[in-house]
């Protein structure tokens, strides 16, 4: 049965696309078989792994609207072992198509449910924000990841995502857990990264990973060339960090 793993944070820019595509890419190569779900308007997570999502007809917009079955929506990516459900901007539509829908919160745990026996692991990349699609996203999973970036806002919001996975847990799925925060666009240059990562360790009583993602300018280029880091330049340091962070996800397992 696969693990089903939320990777949320309100506050844009945290990197949460980027290990979304990264780590599915990098548990993927690993041998593992994984879906990674794109619930985020934008799609990029459905570009970075090379699917053009301007044209698609069967997305998860369609998944949500019941037009369509999940399994009908499951498309191959680039990387061997990694299928994708993509995403593109009709979704954005999806918060008002919704209303009224009876269990709405319910939509994304039963159709992963009809396939998450075929997986190793279920990943979904959630959108900025703590909107209907991000609690479907809670609802389904085991587990929530949460990327922070090295930077001064980094806690702003982090309380209000801890509140909001800790009411889904009380309320909807009383299996959800934490499975920790990742660090991303760390720069060991600075005296601000260092300061950010032990001002959280002091202030947030969650599990922290070990591995820390870097900025890397070869972990930017590549989801214009619709590639994950590990394809786009596998030496690269952002691939050793994301084939690491992968390491460290499988043994949680």
């Amino acid at each position: 049965m696969g693990k089903i793993i939320a990777i949320a944070n309100q506050k844009g820019g945290v990197g949460k696309t980027t290990t979304s595509i990264n780590l599915s890419s990098s548990i993927a190569m690993s041998g593992k078989k994984v879906l990674l779900v794109d619930i985020d308007p934008q799609g990029n997570a459905t570009s970075g792994v090379g699917i053009i999502k301007q044209n698609l007809e069967n997305t998860v917009y369609e998944m949500f609207l019941g037009e369509k079955e999940l399994k009908e929506c499951i498309t191959n990516s680039i990387v061997d072992n990694l299928n994708i459900v993509p995403s593109n901007v009709n979704l954005s539509g999806a918060e008002i198509d919704l209303i009224g829908v009876d269990k709405r919160e319910y939509i994304l745990k039963d159709s992963l449910n009809e396939v998450k026996d075929e997986y190793d692991f279920i990943i979904i990349d959630c959108p900025p924000s703590l909107n209907i699609l991000t609690v479907n996203a809670m609802v389904a999973a085991d587990s929530v990841i949460v990327p922070i970036q090295c930077e001064y806002y980094a806690l702003e919001g982090l309380s209000q995502l801890v509140h909001t996975i800790n009411l889904i847990k009380d309320r909807i799925n009383s299996n959800l857990e934490i499975d920790g925060i990742v660090f991303t666009m760390y720069d060991s240059r600075t005296n601000l990264s260092n300061e950010v990562v032990d001002n959280v360790k002091s202030n947030i009583h969650l599990n922290i990973y070990d591995t820390v993602i870097p900025r890397n300018v070869r972990l930017a280029e590549a989801p214009s060339y619709g590639y994950p880091i590990n394809m786009y330049d596998a030496k690269s340091a952002g691939a050793v960090a994301y084939d690491k962070l992968a390491k460290e996800v499988i043994k949680k397992k």
